[in-house]
């Protein structure tokens, strides 16, 4: 996986895409449910995921979408808004594909960006936009800092 924290520091331009990939576990899924406080039993339950014509619990939309939020945080993107067209359900095990292109930057740094995540079979399974603030040249430079002192606030296994 590129280091997509690298990419931010040297000044994010329209045209510019960025890809990651997860599976959730059944774990994530109840993780999720706590945090969220979504304990709808399709994503829980296989009899009530079965009768609402899943073949097995599903991802909560939002722990899909959270993949937005990985590329977000690790480009430093302050978002002001977000949309989300979910397609087809994610289930446990399923390895998922989110690809965020930056499609617009004005003169200020507020950006748009398009996003599409995939199941393994290349279908569709969410698709969204989003609008933020990109990092300025003070908080690239704090970026860059961060990631020479080891970057202690990423999360990510690189």
């Amino acid at each position: 996986m590129e280091n997509l924290r690298l990419r931010a520091i040297e000044g994010l331009r329209k045209g510019d895409s960025f890809t990651v990939s997860r599976t959730f576990s059944m774990d994530d899924i109840h993780q999720f449910a706590r945090i969220s406080r979504d304990y709808n039993p399709v994503h829980l339950d296989v009899p009530y995921a079965e009768l609402r014509n899943f073949r097995a619990p599903i991802s909560h939309g939002l722990l899909t979408a959270s993949l937005l939020t990985e590329i977000g945080g690790q480009i430093g993107w302050l978002a002001s808004g977000m949309s989300f067209r979910f397609k087809r359900p994610v289930y446990v095990g399923e390895t998922i594909t989110c690809r965020w292109t930056i499609i617009d930057i004005d003169e200020r740094g507020r950006a748009r960006a398009e996003i599409t995540i995939i199941d393994p079979e290349g279908a569709i399974v969410l698709e969204a936009e989003t609008t933020g603030i990109l990092p300025g040249e003070k908080e690239r430079a704090r970026l860059a800092e961060m990631v020479a002192e080891g970057d202690p606030t990423n999360g990510a296994s690189y």
